[in-house]
């Protein structure tokens, strides 16, 4: 049955390893959709699962379909503790990403791992999961699917972006949305920032601190990536291909190589939007003062930072969204952002 109010839980876990992030939130349809966020809150990965998520592309796949056993269990028992804790007895369903293991698009595959039947059974609820396969399948990237958030929820803005892993951007051209991958974010500094010791790069007082390498700054720009239009999007092992290479085999310090990457993203990001266009900014790296500071440098444009749910869980958010939408056999995924054959909604329903 179609319904207007949807109580769900949305889980999004990226590829910065951040950890698993869980919203609880009520979506209701009257001709726009709207939305509020009860509770929400991240669960870091224990050492155990950072390093192991890290490695993912090192395994085969007999060798991925066993983690994904041994993350299904973690998972559950993640969204076990959130619902157990915050005493939340009214769920139509829990809306899953899953953790990208393996992302190909260009070779018809992608594979997410914690989209397992099983799920279900083990958190005793409705579960919507595993978005990007079927787009794939349609030949499509698979990648971003938060757009179609972006429009519904999101609209008043011109361009939605989301500083995590990577930088993805989202507007509407010509009534259609357009979407794709920038360039990577945190998936990268993140590395150079625990070489020195922290999980990250707080404001981004350590690139503040380094110099600007206009040689490897040239040589990152340069990456074809950025020349073809989208449909396009990255995943980890884009990064170990054409990224880690570059780095590697500089002699700079973390911090010279840090203050230089973030202004690649700088441009790269400035070179993506329009002047005097409105910005929405969420994910981790809108903590990165220093990263937002050298965007608005290269270009003129109204920055907008919202509220500490919207930044922290928009993507959890929004694949609740999605999984609201698949509930209702209604679009959710958008060819005119994946490339795919034509709009669908997408992803599995699985019962306990």
């Amino acid at each position: 049955m179609i319904k207007s109010k949807y109580n769900v839980i949305g889980v999004m876990s990226g590829t910065s390893l951040d950890g698993i992030d869980l919203a609880y939130i009520t979506f209701e349809y009257n001709s726009n959709w709207i939305f509020h966020i009860h509770a929400a809150e991240t669960t870091s990965y224990p050492d155990f699962w950072k390093q192991k998520l890290a490695h993912l592309v090192n395994f085969n796949i007999e060798g991925l379909k066993e983690i994904d056993k041994d993350y299904t269990l973690y998972l559950s028992q993640v969204i076990n503790d959130f619902i157990k804790k915050h005493q939340l007895n009214d769920i139509d369903a829990i809306c899953s990403h899953g953790h990208t293991a393996l992302h190909q698009p260009d070779k018809g595959f992608t594979y997410q791992i914690g989209n397992h039947p099983r799920l279900a059974k083990l958190i005793e609820q409705r579960l919507v999961c595993d978005f990007r396969v079927q787009d794939v399948a349609l030949g499509g990237q698979g990648a971003p699917l938060v757009p179609i958030g972006d429009r519904l929820l999101f609209s008043e803005y011109d361009y939605c972006i989301n500083l995590g892993g990577f930088a993805n951007i989202s507007s509407e051209i010509d009534n259609k949305r357009i979407a794709y991958d920038i360039c990577p974010v945190n998936i990268v500094m993140n590395r150079y920032a625990k070489a020195l010791g922290y999980d990250y790069d707080d404001k981004g007082m350590i690139a503040k601190t380094g110099v600007l390498n206009l040689k490897l700054l040239n040589n990152l720009n340069q990456i074809d990536f950025y020349k073809e239009q989208p449909p396009k999007s990255l995943g980890l092992e884009w990064v170990d291909n054409y990224i880690s290479p570059i780095l590697e085999t500089s002699t700079l310090s973390e911090a010279n190589i840090l203050r230089t990457f973030v202004e690649h993203i700088a441009i790269q990001i400035a070179n993506s939007i329009d002047m005097n266009a409105r910005v929405l900014f969420t994910g981790g790296g809108t903590y990165n003062d220093f990263l937002l500071e050298r965007i608005v440098n290269h270009k003129q444009f109204e920055l907008i930072r919202p509220s500490y749910d919207i930044i922290e869980y928009k993507e959890a958010l929004i694949f609740g969204l999605l999984g609201v939408l698949k509930l209702r056999g209604e679009i959710n995924c958008l060819s005119t952002v994946t490339g795919a054959n034509n709009d669908h909604s997408s992803g599995e329903i699985f019962y306990p």
